[in-house]
């Protein structure tokens, strides 16, 4: 039944897990920043609160419940989820802040697990497995078969939720990298290229679905729409949310990452520049 008030921003179905990740992630970032060596630009403060605001509201408000009774909805959470929320954090940068934020006692050992952990890392952030990654997070959980068996099962369910924001977030962390290559792991032109091989899928799925004839998603009907809005309209309003906003948010980070690397090329160019012009 539709809800109002200060229940539309209670959690809908409180989880543990999700308080206690995004309370330990703001408490390491605020300690990081505050002992930072100088200012950290708003801008990147604002990025990163943003991103796991907007990440909490759609797992813990009463958005979670809409988008269970309702395609159209679930998509723009997961516009959030698997989009909004990761590249807001990737591009606020957070790495240095959550690493000064950890306990000094904790802070000795991590050089020690990265160590240990840097074969898996070099696999998930290898650009082809983040791509990979992103493609399948949006594809996998949107077949029909799956999302039926998804929508009807609390532990699927969960598990698709917090897929998509933990394994987009390589995919976003690679692209939004600030640094030049190779301080950053990839290219500025093999940024672009992934980001143009994720746009043709998702242009693909919202072309399929938002202009089908035949209803895909039939679990919204045991559900129960909370809304009167016929299935067809419901899933075409889905498939237009992947189509649209989704490559616009892609389009929008390529021209941040095309204006990145003219900067730095830039940069570097006036850098030799100087080196030659400097009395030996």
């Amino acid at each position: 039944m539709p809800l109002s008030g200060l229940a539309l921003i209670l959690p809908w179905e409180f989880s543990p897990v999700v308080l206690a990740t995004v309370v330990i992630v703001v408490t390491l970032y605020a300690r990081g920043a505050s002992r930072a060596a100088g200012p950290i630009a708003r801008s990147r403060h604002l990025m990163f609160y943003l991103g796991i605001l907007l990440i909490y509201c759609a797992l813990q408000t009463s958005w979670d419940y809409y988008a269970s009774h309702m395609f159209f909805v679930h998509r723009l959470q997961h516009f959030v989820l698997h989009d909004v929320g990761p590249a807001l954090l990737a591009a606020s940068a957070p790495a240095g802040e959550l690493m000064r934020g950890l306990p000094r006692w904790m802070g000795r050992h991590t050089a020690t697990m990265a160590v240990r952990l840097r074969p898996v890392a070099r696999v998930i952030f290898d650009p082809w497995t983040a791509t990979a990654l992103y493609v399948a997070s949006l594809i996998v959980w949107i077949w029909p078969s799956v999302h039926f068996d998804v929508m009807l099962s609390n532990g699927l369910y969960r598990l698709m939720n917090w897929s998509v924001v933990v394994g987009d977030l390589p995919f976003w962390w690679l692209v939004l990298d600030p640094r030049p290559y190779p301080l950053a792991r990839v290219r500025g032109g093999y940024r672009l290229l992934m980001l143009f091989i994720v746009m043709l899928p998702m242009m693909l799925a919202g072309a399929i679905l938002s202009l089908s004839r035949q209803d895909w998603y039939t679990v919204y009907d045991i559900c129960g729409r909370f809304a009167p809005v016929s299935a067809l309209t419901d899933q075409h309003l889905g498939g237009l949310i992947i189509w649209i906003p989704g490559n616009v948010l892609l389009g929008v980070v390529a021209l941040v990452v095309l204006r990145r690397i003219l900067c730095q090329d830039r940069a570097a160019v006036s850098h030799i520049e100087r080196q030659e012009l400097r009395p030996d």
